[in-house]
């Protein structure tokens, strides 16, 4: 099992991330029905206040749980995530992607 963290970065202003937050809350449903699929979840700062936290208010991290790089690389390919990249192209400023295991 391979644990995905996606940084999504939007463009300033938080009205570019409420927009991306929207749309992967729309087409969370359809990817977690997809093979291979464990677990899909959006996470945005918390505004704590801790001195020790780092923040980054135009970010959206994406924690999701796949079998394997196949089933990954099938999901960046599927429909509804070319749909999701197209309708939040002029939202996004870049992606990074870590694909972790296991220690």
């Amino acid at each position: 099992m391979l644990t995905v963290i996606a940084e999504i970065r939007t463009r300033p202003g938080l009205h570019h991330r409420q927009a991306v937050v929207e749309a992967i809350k729309k087409n969370t449903p359809t990817v977690l029905q997809e093979d291979g699929c464990h677990g899909y979840s959006a996470l945005v700062d918390h505004d704590s206040s801790a001195p020790f936290q780092a923040t980054a208010v135009d970010s959206i991290m994406m924690v999701e749980k796949w079998e394997s790089v196949a089933h990954l690389e099938a999901h960046l390919q599927t429909p509804h995530m070319k749909a999701f990249g197209e309708a939040t192209k002029d939202d996004v400023l870049d992606l990074h992607i870590r694909i972790l295991e296991d220690a």
